[in-house]
């Protein structure tokens, strides 16, 4: 009994010590795992099962020296780099999904040269940090939560952060909540959703543990070295593949589902081989892959959570920046998302916004000396470095007097726009009720066809015209056409 109790003892040392660069007489000899190694799965206290990636499948990546450190959560590893001197100032790197901290391999140099300490997290399930094999152990609110407890343990304060995908869902949602530990936000591509309490934003996946291989990529047919796809704020066509829903059941679902793929696809330019293998390192297998497979159907956890996070972010008076990629084909590329941040927090009036040409979603990828030059400028007040974006924070009065600022039905009924639309339940705009496709006046588009189980979180009943600049909440999270 005695020897039994110690050889588990002695696997389960081992197995904390996985990535460690020697097990030092642990079982398989004195090399470290290689990378294509049968996995070991290990249980935290509180009975949550994960993999860690071994390390070598680490080495060797194209401009990636950083040494990893770790801050343990719960019994789980949460992984970041720590670059530049300590006492400078903190600029705090949040990537998306699928990427890891790898995505700021550009800007990293330039921050550190400039005096700032940059530290780039990976989310769990990402990079080099943890990855809980069951799906439910991931959660919106769990990214979220481990990000402040990551916060706290490092004792970082006056952070100037950047944010991007769901880097700004997970980073926007704290720095609303505690807005005293933030110097700065700069945000790219990004956005911190408001959805009312009770809503499906989209229906589940079915059945997401089952391996389907006959889901295709809906970034088949993006080419390697991207178009451009927008003309001004105007898409020049609509993006295929089946809308987010279908992004959900693939990235859940489909047996050749990789991060370089997607990296690949929304990049402007060409990734290398090599760069296309590091975006995959952390992912030697499908176990290692809960974090990427559940992060777009964390969608519908979104519905009553964010609220109070808006406030906090809207009455931010501390600086605030946008920095856009001008080719970005998502949601969370277009105008009128970089416009709900640069209109609705206070800390955004009269700041350096921008849209960077020859960039896509992943903008860190495709210009990030340039993103990075941007930041060091803006936090030193540097006026050399200018915006190139203006906002549409107000709206123009069509003829039918659509955008006439009301809070109520009464204010809007002497003209033929006679609803007065609240988005926020404050404030509004007249508009027409009960349009069809097409018939809406000047700038404005008419949205129908909404998911029914949205109707009840709807400032409308059926339809209604609103900007073109507003529909992006209406198409992605309520599930509209807008034309």
């Amino acid at each position: 009994m005695a020897l039994l109790s110690l050889m588990v003892t002695k696997r389960r040392l081992c197995a904390l010590l996985i990535s460690a660069v020697t097990l030092g007489g642990c079982e398989g000899g004195d090399a470290a795992p290689a990378c294509d190694a049968e996995p070991v799965v290990m249980t935290t206290d509180d009975g949550v099962e994960f993999v860690r990636t071994p390390d070598s499948c680490f080495e060797g990546l194209p401009d990636w020296p950083y040494t990893p450190r770790y801050v343990e959560l719960d019994g789980l590893r949460q992984a970041y780099v720590d670059e530049g001197p300590g006492t400078g100032p903190v600029v705090l790197l949040l990537h998306g999904q699928p990427s890891w901290s790898y995505l700021y391999r550009k800007m990293i140099p330039p921050l550190v040269e400039a005096g700032f300490r940059a530290i780039a997290m990976d989310h769990l399930g990402m990079g080099r940090s943890d990855k809980p094999t069951e799906i439910a152990s991931y959660s919106y609110l769990g990214h979220a939560d481990r990000l402040e407890r990551f916060i706290e343990a490092l004792g970082l304060r006056d952070i100037t952060v950047f944010v991007q995908d769901w880097g700004s869902l997970i980073g926007l949602r704290v720095t609303g909540l505690h807005p005293e530990w933030f110097a700065r936000i700069a945000v790219g591509d990004g956005a911190l959703p408001v959805v009312p309490a009770g809503v499906t934003v989209y229906p589940p996946v079915e059945n997401p543990d089952v391996v389907d291989d006959t889901l295709t990529s809906p970034f088949a047919d993006i080419p390697a070295q991207q178009v451009p796809l927008y003309d001004g704020c105007d898409l020049l066509e609509e993006p295929e593949g089946g809308g987010f829903g279908a992004w959900m059941t693939y990235s859940m679902r489909a047996a050749s589902f990789r991060p370089s793929e997607v990296l690949e696809a929304l990049t402007w330019f060409d990734l290398t081989a090599a760069e296309e293998s590091a975006y995959d390192a952390p992912f030697p297998s499908r176990i290692y892959m809960g974090g990427p497979r559940t992060f777009p159907s964390l969608v519908n956890e979104l519905p009553g959570a964010n609220a109070e996070a808006w406030e906090g972010l809207a009455a931010f008076d501390r600086p605030l920046i946008t920095i856009w990629a001008a080719n970005d084909p998502a949601d969370l590329g277009r105008c009128d998302t970089q416009d709900d941040l640069v209109c609705g927090v206070t800390g955004a009036a009269d700041q350096p916004h921008a849209r960077l040409a020859e960039a896509s979603h992943f903008l860190q990828d495709d210009q990030g000396a340039e993103i990075a030059r941007r930041l060091i400028a803006w936090t030193r007040s540097d006026d050399s470095v200018a915006g190139n974006y203006e906002a549409m924070c107000g709206l123009p009065i069509a003829a039918d007097g659509t955008g006439t600022l009301c809070s109520t039905d009464a204010e809007c009924s002497a003209l033929t726009a006679e609803h007065c639309l609240s988005p926020m339940g404050t404030g509004g705009f007249c508009t027409v009720e009960g349009c069809t496709a097409g018939g809406c006046s000047d700038i404005y588009v008419c949205c129908h066809d909404c998911n029914a189980a949205a109707a009840d979180f709807l400032p409308f009943e059926g339809s209604a015209c609103v900007p073109m600049m507003g529909t992006m909440q209406l198409t992605s999270l309520a599930g509209c056409t807008c034309d």
